[in-house]
């Protein structure tokens, strides 16, 4: 395969909301671009993109998949992106991968909660992007309508630059208004016919190439001049006028059609080839900057393939055949098979293997990736995504890119149980592959936790572990980890003794308990004087009172912010021994709990939701509801953040209600805050269930 040109490489995720027609469009960008010999179908689960089996069942892409071809000498490295904000860390990573933005707008739909994030995330990092708005074969559709709308919701100017011929389902092809030609695509045809601009769409096209020529006018000053004075522009003045108004993001590009009819796809391929930037002049305007990853200092490199090798690992996958697949986006350098590079994130020295560029699931090993290329790497040991690789004499540390936490969380566990260690495995490696999952066991409530972006992400996760790696599982909501902890100072007697014929037990100890200030933890405090106990039994009455911590008297919850101190106590010269005295600080630990005012405490979580101003009033009400307390609104453009305190144990199910309250267009974030203590009549109830628990487990 030959070594593409920098310049040449269009590197380009298609990103929107889900049912948008992504996939359809990138089927007909592959059809038309001669890589397929016939259209595939989401419906029968044909496509190239979505491959994978959950997306073939769920007809919708879950992962990202690249797609490198060529048209008319143009090299593309196409991402398909999920559309579902379940998977919006997938788009997300997709997005640091590449120099500009292919926007899909379904005409029927028109702009959804979700194509105001996804946009959110293009303007993270300030990306070029052309709008294309599919389904326009469809009823009750036009052009006008739906460019006005996303318009107004994502903020910015839209110029079309292609008009369609006929509408809804006498769609039948369109008119390029920079080049003045038009096309027609009859169905069942695989070649696209460019015809003349028919009479009856003459005037219509006219009035559009002019308002055309007026908006990339107005985006140069010597252009105004040439307007001004004539009256229009060149062809060629239109294309140099749009590609820098692109690359500076000062207006879209529109283009539209039917992807599932193939309208548009060719007039789209060549605008994203004239007016999308290429590695070098994405440079030119975001310089490839990072650090030394030992001094810290600024670094930069040019994408050029003379220069030292960097990458940047953007995604993970896990092959049953291949193996383990690291796909990078090479920035400058050239990076040979098998050659050796630095893994600057985790500082360490990687062997590479082969390397390959993608089509879907196809993998096609290629002798070398250079800078502004798209591929994947081979069975490296160490590597995650998000690292940096490099020259070992050239270093550089790229930022990295932050996954969103984890929403709502599931604990599990397998239905057989000798499946623990596999489920354990599986669930790792899918962590791997998405960085957006997240999978710990919780050292407090003894449970298997995995965590995800919302109800969809976590069922195809298990989907995944049942289909490779062979294990289904249980799932329920968690436990929340309450503790326990005491309002005053009590103290106790914990004594043990047991005498037998022969060597016996006695231990004897008298402890005071303390309550600290929430988030101290344990102190323990040696008070003996006059040899009372012995100082060699000391840290076994220590050890005694930390393993009695592990389980309170309430509910069976870990004890923290306590001081426990040993004052006093006695000591037989032949009976004692560590164990004893463990025993008895055990003893004598649970005995002053008693006295203590025992009290439950549960985990508080700071809440962030982004909502639009129109729900702010029922997602505060529905905090408040939750026992949560508000600390702030802020506004910033048509959304609001509210920040509050909220127990977790009332977040457990709050992404349904949610999404229910702002029509699907919230978020929320959440982190851990601190522990306070539970209201009176939760924790009798809290307790009650405990006891009833244990009571039915003894029987």
């Amino acid at each position: 395969m030959k070594q593409p040109r920098t310049d040449t490489i269009r590197n380009l995720a298609v990103v929107s909301y889900t049912g948008a027609g992504k996939t359809t469009l990138a089927e007909a960008l592959l059809y038309t671009a001669g890589v397929v010999p016939a259209m595939g179908s989401v419906a029968a689960g044909s496509t190239v993109s979505d491959f994978e089996p959950e997306e073939a069942h769920r007809k919708i892409s879950v992962s990202a998949s690249v797609l490198h071809f060529e048209w008319k000498g143009i090299t593309f490295n196409l991402i398909d992106t999920p559309g579902a904000l379940s998977f919006l860390g997938e788009a997300r990573a997709a997005l640091r991968a590449v120099d500009g933005v292919v926007l899909v707008l379904g005409a029927s739909a028109g702009v959804r909660a979700e194509l105001e994030k996804i946009w959110s995330a293009v303007n993270e990092w300030d990306l070029p992007c052309v709008l294309f708005v599919n389904e326009l074969d469809k009823e009750r559709t036009a052009l006008e309508p739906v460019l006005r709308e996303c318009e107004k919701a994502l903020e910015c100017k839209g110029l079309p630059i292609a008009m369609p011929i006929g509408a809804e389902s006498n769609l039948e092809g369109g008119v390029d208004l920079v080049g003045g030609g038009a096309y027609r695509v009859a169905q069942g045809n695989a070649k696209v016919q460019e015809v003349a601009i028919p009479a009856e769409w003459a005037g219509a096209s006219a009035e559009a190439r002019k308002k055309l020529a007026e908006g990339v006018a107005e985006t140069d000053d010597r252009l105004v001049e040439k307007y001004l004075a004539e009256g229009e522009l060149t062809a060629e003045e239109i294309v140099q006028g749009l590609k820098a108004g692109t690359a500076a993001r000062k207006f879209l590009p529109v283009l539209c059609g039917a992807a599932v009819k193939r309208i548009g796809a060719s007039l789209l391929l060549d605008a994203l080839a004239a007016y999308c930037p290429s590695p070098v002049e994405r440079a030119s305007r975001r310089p490839l900057t990072g650090t030394h990853p030992q001094s810290g200092e600024s670094v930069t490199r040019r994408p050029e393939p003379s220069e030292p090798f960097s990458g940047y690992v953007f995604k993970t996958v896990i092959d049953p055949f291949m193996g383990h697949m690291s796909y990078v986006r090479v920035l400058s350098g050239t990076l040979a098979a098998d050659a050796s590079f630095y893994n600057s994130s985790r500082m360490v020295k990687e062997k590479g293997g082969h390397l390959f560029v993608m089509l879907g699931k196809k993998y096609t090993q290629v002798p070398s990736l250079s800078a502004g290329e798209i591929g994947a790497i081979g069975k490296l040991k160490d590597t995650r995504t998000g690292d940096t690789l490099c020259d070992e004499h050239h270093p550089i540390l790229y930022p990295r890119l932050q996954p969103a936490r984890p929403v709502l969380s599931f604990a599990l566990e397998p239905k057989s149980k000798a499946d623990i260690e596999k489920v354990s495995l599986g669930l790792h490696k899918l962590v791997e592959e998405d960085p957006t999952l997240e999978f710990v066991r919780n050292p407090e409530t003894k449970e298997m936790i995995l965590s995800g972006m919302g109800q969809l992400h976590v069922d195809v996760a298990f989907e995944k572990l049942h289909r490779k790696y062979g294990v289904e599982v249980n799932i329920h909501t968690p436990k929340v980890p309450y503790k326990e902890t005491i309002r005053k100072m009590a103290q106790a007697q914990g004594k043990y003794k047991k005498q037998t014929g022969g060597h016996g037990q006695f231990g004897d100890c008298w402890l005071q308990l303390d309550p600290l200030p929430r988030g101290k933890g344990f102190e323990f405090e040696n008070k003996i004087v006059g040899g009372a106990i012995p100082r060699h039994f000391i840290p076994a009455v220590e050890k005694g009172v930390v393993e009695a911590m592990h389980e309170g008297i309430l509910a069976g919850c870990p004890v923290v912010d306590v001081r426990a101190s040993v004052y006093d106590g006695s000591y037989h010269t032949v009976d004692s021994s560590e164990m004893s005295f463990k025993i008895a600080a055990s003893m004598g630990f649970k005995k002053a709990m008693e006295s203590a005012q025992p009290i439950l405490l549960e985990p508080i979580m700071t809440v962030e939701v982004t909502t639009p101003d129109d729900a702010v009033g029922a997602v505060i009400g529905d905090l408040n509801a939750r026992r949560g307390r508000i600390l702030g609104v802020m506004a910033k453009g048509t959304v609001e953040t509210i920040q509050a305190l909220v127990p977790l144990a009332e977040m457990l199910k709050y992404t349904p209600t949610m999404n229910s309250i702002t029509g699907g267009r919230g978020s929320y974030a959440m982190e851990f805050h601190a522990y306070e203590e539970v209201p009176r009549d939760l924790a009798t109830k809290i307790v009650e269930e405990h006891k009833a628990a244990k009571q039915a487990v003894s029987q």
